[in-house]
């Protein structure tokens, strides 16, 4: 596994940290990116637009002129496609552009952006952010401490409204949420920051200590309670 150095907000190191390997350490896979990312901007396309047809076209009920004897060559409406007003033929109609992708593909595209953006040293992660409040003054120290100088997605907390608000007005950089996170926007961007919080593939034991301990607890209670049902039938 990967060891990258943690920052805080004044780009002072705060420890280490170990990169998962399955999401920062993979050779990047350059046609799947391709793909996922063609499948994502086609997505986008809004594929509203629309043209009548000669069926659809206002008008052109009764024939324009009889059959024979006008030398002219034979109309059947003024609403056909080579008349002025008419309808458009093979015109465009409402369609989706969305393609199918597999989820496979997908996460194997963002771990490919990631690992190259990860080789690259384009990878920050910050301890935490903790701005007492939302100033975008704050924010820009932040990135100046931190060494960035080109465009960066941040990947912030739902819960950080400070950090959000701090970052929200400025130009170059890209706040996108961690259940967000795709290959497309962190191609798009040259650095990419976290937090200790926000990183893939970080794991927390402590939650499971506290699920054993709990369980541990009312093993025990159970334990304690058998005897007293028992000497209350004897």
């Amino acid at each position: 596994m990967a060891t990258i150095t943690l920052k805080n907000t004044a780009g002072k190191n705060a420890g280490k940290l170990e990169l998962d390997a399955d999401m920062f350490g993979i050779q990047p896979n350059v046609p799947v990116m391709h793909q996922v990312v063609t499948a994502q901007l086609a997505a986008r396309r809004a594929g509203t637009q629309s043209t009548k047809t000669r069926a659809e076209v206002r008008g052109g009920g009764r024939k324009p002129f009889k059959q024979k004897g006008t030398g002219n060559a034979r109309q059947g409406s003024i609403r056909a496609p080579h008349f002025s007003g008419g309808g458009v033929a093979l015109g465009p109609k409402p369609r989706s552009y969305g393609q199918n992708t597999p989820k496979k593909m997908i996460k194997l595209a963002l771990r490919s952006a990631l690992s190259d953006r990860a080789a690259e040293g384009k990878i920050i992660v910050v301890d935490k952010w903790g701005f007492e409040g939302p100033k975008t003054k704050d924010a820009v120290k932040a990135l100046s401490a931190l060494g960035i100088d080109g465009r960066a997605l941040v990947v912030v907390d739902t819960d950080d409204v400070n950090a959000i608000r701090s970052f929200l007005n400025l130009p170059e950089v890209q706040l996108i949420e961690t259940n967000e996170l795709n290959a497309y926007d962190v191609l798009c961007n040259e650095w990419i920051v976290f937090t200790k919080a926000t990183l893939p593939g970080s794991r927390s034991t402590g939650a499971e200590g506290d699920e054993g301990s709990a369980s541990d607890e009312s093993d025990a209670d159970d334990a304690e309670s058998e005897p007293a049902i028992e000497t209350e039938k004897n």
